[in-house]
């Protein structure tokens, strides 16, 4: 289907739809009058909106009315009714609303790159839902990046090699190195951890001061299951011991040993990722990046597959939510 075709399907008297990129990547479609509920709006062309992520790989649905996170979570179930939880966590978030959570909780001076979520996983969900629920003054921007224009510029080689190998992720959990297994797990059992990592494919280990270490091999790309395209999908730039400050790294591994970093990424035969092919993949998201300025009540929706995110550094009060659905379980084969 033509982008013509995708914004004559979604265009009426009550919107208007354009692309902020020529790519066509990032589909606007803003609400001519204040006050256009977005959950009934959506319920109405959820068809449409699922061709328009298919074309574009993100759609920004801005000037609705979405007062609250519980309004949000009903616009996101109107484009699927059931939403995901968080496990096998990366990063501390807080549940706000019934499976809305607060994004990434990370200091406001700092950069998060780009990245598919929960791309080191066995599973992850295909769409993703972010709220600006409140924008920062300052910066604070969530840009995206499609896997369209990126997966071509990776060279052959590095291609072959991930997609032979997969990637091979270490984790430490614990009180001093990394958040706790219970936060990332959801969970107090070691039992329902263990059964967890075994029906994932994952080898742990309990380690000293109630920790843990988990190894597992994943995909390092994957297939659109609506479009069949193949993208990049791994963490592999993103826990590369590489995206730490050279300083900040050369502490951490005299005082953990590379063994115990809280996460690193290697190929997944367990040879090391070269240092400038891990910046590579970096550099390329930076490059493709496509941002704009949030505003409050904006709803942007993300194929977790055709785009990655971001999250720039921002000043003052910033709360932008999140919310995911449609699970995808990669099997064994999909590596």
């Amino acid at each position: 289907m033509t982008l013509t075709d995708v914004t004559s399907a979604l265009s009426d008297a009550a919107v208007t739809v354009r692309p902020l990129h020529e790519e066509p990547f990032l589909l606007e479609i803003e609400a001519r009058e204040p006050g256009l509920a977005l959950p009934g709006w959506v319920a109405g062309r959820r068809e449409e909106l699922r061709t328009a992520l298919d074309r574009c790989g993100a759609v920004l649905l801005r000037g609705f009315d979405v007062a609250d996170p519980q309004e949000f979570g009903r616009a996101a179930r109107a484009f699927s009714p059931e939403l995901l939880g968080y496990l096998e966590r990366a990063a501390t978030r807080t549940e706000v609303a019934d499976k809305v959570f607060t994004s990434t909780e990370l200091g406001e001076d700092q950069w998060i790159p780009f990245h598919h979520e929960m791309s080191y996983s066995h599973n992850w969900p295909s769409l993703l839902y972010f709220y600006g629920d409140l924008p920062a003054p300052v910066g604070g921007a969530t840009p995206v990046a499609s896997e369209r224009r990126v997966f071509p510029l990776i060279p052959a080689e590095v291609r072959e090699r991930f997609t032979r190998h997969g990637v091979r992720y270490v984790r430490n959990y614990g009180p001093d190195v990394n958040e706790s297994w219970q936060e990332a797990f959801q969970t107090t059992d070691r039992a329902e951890v263990e059964a967890y990592c075994r029906q994932s494919g994952t080898d742990f280990e309990w380690t000293g001061g109630d920790g843990l270490r988990t190894t597992s091999v994943r995909q390092a790309v994957a297939r659109h299951p609506r479009t069949a395209e193949t993208v990049w999908f791994n963490h592999a730039h993103l826990f590369h011991l590489s995206n730490v400050e050279p300083e900040v790294a050369e502490i951490l591994v005299e005082e953990y040993g590379e063994e115990g970093l809280p996460r690193n990424a290697y190929y997944g035969d367990g040879a090391p990722i070269e240092d400038e092919v891990a910046e590579l993949i970096r550099s390329l998201y930076r490059e493709a990046a496509v941002s704009f300025t949030w505003r409050r009540g904006d709803v942007l929706v993300v194929d977790n597959f055709l785009a990655t995110h971001a999250r720039e550094p921002f000043r003052g009060d910033r709360r932008i939510l999140v919310a995911m659905s449609d699970l995808y379980t990669e099997s064994p084969a999909g590596r």
